[in-house]
């Protein structure tokens, strides 16, 4: 199985950590969390990764050839501009159509700056299960920002708190407002209807194509460990839950 880790931002939510080092590179428990999230997609079976870099792109470059590349074949996606999470896997999705089967075989896309024990084998069997074009693991916890789902887990809209209203893109009964985690599962055909240029975000993106019948589905996630490490207390925070056993 293949997959893509996004880590091009800027962290600029991690400074003073990333004034000198990409998000990628800070550390928990001695660990970065670019080596994290490749140890833990490598327990699950992935072999084949790409990552798409800006901020410091050589540094992680040359960790990756520090490492042997974790034993993993990696490629690098260099963005001269940020291309934002849709653009960054449009300009990767190459790796995902080169060879027969690409098509039919999911891969996972995640985060850099997430760290979780969600199940991607439960979560990858329940993609296939229900045919969905993209399958995003979700939380019922507290966000800025919720997606909005129906009874049957497929993407409808969402909802912005601060600005009090929902953006809804296909018709719907009873809504469920769920947290997304940065952890998705994505069939490779989904790629051949990115129209979107330059820089987008893959959410403006799901809802476009939500909009337009297509399945984009949901996977609850609420009894596993997920943090988010956008901020320097948060990764203090995930730290300690190292040191507690919450995630290896």
């Amino acid at each position: 199985m293949k997959a893509m880790v996004l880590a091009a931002g800027m962290g600029t939510r991690l400074r003073p950590l990333t004034d000198h080092l990409p998000k990628a590179l800070v550390e928990i428990g001695g660990r970065t969390l670019l080596e994290i999230t490749l140890t833990r997609l490598q327990a699950f079976g992935v072999r084949d990764v790409i990552i798409n870099v800006h901020h410091f792109a050589d540094a992680i470059a040359d960790f990756l050839e520090a490492h042997g590349n974790f034993g993993m074949r990696i490629e690098v996606s260099r963005e001269t501009l940020l291309l934002d999470t849709g653009g960054g896997l449009k300009k990767a999705g190459w790796f995902f159509l080169e060879d027969d089967r690409a098509t039919d075989e999911p891969f996972l896309l995640h985060n850099v700056d997430v760290i979780s024990t969600i199940d991607l084998q439960r979560m990858v069997r329940r993609h296939r299960e229900s045919e969905a074009l993209a399958t995003l693991a979700v939380q019922e916890r507290e966000t800025s920002r919720y997606l909005l789902f129906n009874e049957k887990l497929q993407l409808c809209g969402r909802r912005v708190v601060r600005e009090r209203k929902d953006e809804l893109v296909r018709a719907s009964g009873e809504l469920r407002a769920l947290a997304f985690t940065g952890i998705h599962v994505i069939s490779p055909r989904l790629l051949t209807l990115m129209k979107e240029e330059g820089a987008f975000s893959i959410i403006d993106f799901y809802l476009r194509i939500a909009g337009e019948g297509n399945n984009i589905a949901g996977f609850r996630a609420d009894d596993s460990y997920w943090r988010d490490l956008g901020k320097p207390d948060q990764i203090q925070q995930a730290a300690e839950d190292y040191k507690n056993g919450l995630f290896t």
